[in-house]
C-alpha cells in the first residue's frame, strides 16, 4: 500500500479505519465492470459509533460535516478492499449520496454531506469532484447523524 493515493492520505494526516462488516443481509461493496458501488456507511470507528443525534436538535453543522467526513473515511476503508489495496486503481468518484439524520425544520442538509465530498476532493484532486444528493432523513442506524454511500469508477 504505497502508492501514490497512499501517499497522498499520509501527506494529509489521514488514517482510515478497518473496514467494517455488514449488520445486515448485505455486502459493503459490489463491483460491476469498473464500478464500485460501496453500501451507506455510518459515523463509526472502527466499530464504535459516533456523532449520535440529530442536526436542529443537539448535533451541529460542524459536528454534522465530522460526522459525514468519517463516513467518508469507511468508504475509502472500503473501496481500498475493493481495489485489491491499491487506491491507484481508482479512475474518480462518480456520486455520493449523503442521507443526514435531522429535524423536520432543518434544511442545511447539503452543508452537512460537504464533510464526505470535501475529504474525496482533498484525496483524489479533480478525480474526486462527484455528483451528489443530500437528503434528510428522520432516523438512521444506530441513531447516527449521517450515512454515505458512494459509487466510484476504478482500473
Amino acid at each position: 500500500m504505497s502508492g501514490r493515493i497512499e501517499a497522498r492520505l499520509k501527506q494529509l494526516g489521514i488514517e482510515l479505519p478497518q473496514p467494517s462488516a455488514p449488520v445486515a443481509n448485505y455486502m459493503p461493496f459490489a463491483v460491476s465492470g469498473n464500478l464500485v458501488f460501496i453500501a451507506g456507511q455510518v459515523s463509526q470507528w472502527n466499530g464504535e459509533f459516533r456523532h449520535i443525534g440529530k442536526l436542529g436538535a443537539g448535533i451541529s453543522i460542524e459536528e454534522g460535516r465530522q460526522a459525514a467526513r468519517l463516513c467518508a473515511l469507511n468508504i475509502l476503508a472500503h473501496l481500498r478492499v475493493a481495489c485489491g489495496g491499491d487506491l491507484d486503481r481508482v479512475r474518480r468518484i462518480l456520486r455520493l449520496g449523503g442521507f443526514v439524520n435531522c429535524t423536520p425544520e432543518f434544511t442545511d442538509m447539503p452543508q452537512v454531506v460537504n464533510g464526505a465530498s470535501d475529504l474525496m476532493v482533498e484525496v483524489f484532486g479533480d478525480s474526486g469532484r462527484h455528483a451528489r444528493a443530500a437528503v434528510g432523513m428522520s432516523s438512521l442506524p444506530a441513531g447516527v447523524a449521517v450515512e454515505v454511500e458512494a459509487t466510484c469508477e476504478i482500473t
